[in-house]
């Protein structure tokens, strides 16, 4: 008995931990909702401003990637709920058997009390003992027997609660499934609509042809232009460093290390008497980079070590286009060498970490500015009313301007980090929304 109790004790437990994964999925679920509520206002923005383009395209095919992962969300907690539904009925089924054994056992002893239920049987069953300890010992029996007897009627009546009880959860756990499983009819209504929606975008946009190609054509070369100005910023930065180090070393060296200014001069050998040998300092490891300095180095560490959770440069915003490869359906191609980020028009963009300004440039109508953080470089492009200059020093979520609008007409932030050797995926280095 006390090894059933104890498994029921366990397999509760694991009802518990089966419990708290459907409160992540809820977590998970609310998340996704905010999600798509945010992808569906900008796509409404976007309806009204312009007619379909390749941002209106991109949305909706976010809600629909978004609203699929909803759909895969429930379907897990409908496994959840499979899963806690054969446990809890394997468990009825084992407090069944338990209650059968119970009662057979119960019943003979029951029986058993009732043949010998006679005062003269116990009387003579004592005084039969051939020793007094003999006698003690049976005494002790017959009281511990009637304590048995007690507890088979308690562990009859534990166990008959333990299995309403679990017959009460298998009800409720029931009633959650047939709310999940209309949960996701709804779910799939809604994913139906929005490929409808899907469909029909891609309709009008394979409709408009050559004035879709000339807008992409007119956002590669935008883009083309930015990736010039940062790799502009860069080769500055670079040449300005060199020319720096050039000056500094040029200039006498002052020596710090007091095991070399102390040392005493070497004389030769006298007698048994060793020389003293001047102390050799170690020779410096090469620079990792041209553009680190004395005055970056730990500022480029701490850049570095933050990699994963920096800040995103708006508070509010959508992932609009991925780093890499950024594709229409079977048509025109992006090829993003950082990301945009879809936002209100005016909306602060702010700077993700500590550095200095190193361009402030001009792209067409819009403003790049260009902030270095030891050897790494972070691009906020896009923007409008910029308050910042180059050389300034900037802190952590200083605001540097305001985001514009894009060629779709809606608010968007592109967003660069890069480094000597090329540009590289900014959605590693920012937080996880």
């Amino acid at each position: 008995m006390v090894k059933f109790i104890f498994s029921f004790l366990l397999i509760s437990c694991s009802f518990a931990s089966m419990a708290q994964t459907r409160e992540e999925l809820e977590k998970q679920k609310a998340q996704l909702k905010k999600d798509l509520e945010q992808t569906e206002r900008l796509l409404s923005e976007n309806k009204t401003k312009s007619k379909e383009n390749f941002v209106q395209w991109k949305l909706i095919n976010d809600k629909v990637n978004i609203q699929n992962r909803i759909i895969e969300n429930v379907n897990r907690d409908i496994n959840l709920l499979d899963n806690s539904l054969v446990t809890i009925q394997r468990d009825i089924n084992r407090y069944d058997k338990l209650l059968d054994t119970l009662k057979e056992e119960y019943a003979h002893s029951m029986v058993y009390a009732y043949k010998n239920r006679s005062n003269y049987d116990f009387l003579n069953f004592i005084f039969s003992a051939s020793t007094f300890n003999d006698a003690i010992k049976r005494i002790t029996y017959l009281k511990s027997y009637r304590n048995y007897r007690e507890m088979q009627g308690q562990n009859i009546l534990r166990t008959q609660e333990l299995r309403k009880q679990r017959i009460e959860e298998l009800q409720g756990t029931r009633q959650k499934k047939t709310t999940v499983l209309e949960d996701k009819d709804k779910e799939m209504a809604v994913l139906e609509v929005q490929q409808k929606e899907k469909d029909r975008i891609m309709s009008e946009l394979k409709k408009q042809g050559k004035q879709l190609n000339n807008q992409m054509a007119a956002t590669r070369n935008q883009l083309k232009k930015v990736d010039n100005a940062i790799s502009a910023a860069i080769n500055k930065a670079r040449l300005e460093a060199i020319k720096k180090a050039k000056e500094n070393a040029g200039k006498p060296a002052i020596n710090n290390n007091p095991a070399v200014v102390n040392a005493a001069p070497a004389t030769p050998a006298t007698g048994n008497k060793p020389a003293v040998k001047p102390t050799v300092v170690p020779a410096k490891k090469p620079q990792e980079s041209v553009l680190l300095n004395a005055d970056n180095i730990v500022l480029n560490t701490n850049f570095v070590n933050n990699k994963g959770s920096l800040p995103w440069p708006v508070d509010k915003g959508h992932l609009l286009m991925h780093y890499g490869r950024n594709q229409l359906d079977n048509g025109p191609v992006i090829d993003m060498t950082g990301i945009t980020i879809a936002t209100d028009i005016g909306t602060p963009v702010k700077a993700i970490f500590d550095g200095t300004v190193s361009a402030v440039a001009y792209v067409e109508d819009m403003q790049v500015v260009i902030i270095q953080h030891g050897k790494y470089f972070s691009t906020y492009s896009n923007l409008t009313g910029v308050t910042v200059q180059k050389g300034q020093d900037i802190k952590l979520g200083q605001v540097l301007g305001k985001a514009a609008a894009n060629l779709d007409g809606i608010g968007a932030v592109d967003f660069y980090i890069s480094e000597e050797k090329g540009n590289q995926d900014p959605e590693r280095w920012l937080r996880r929304r």
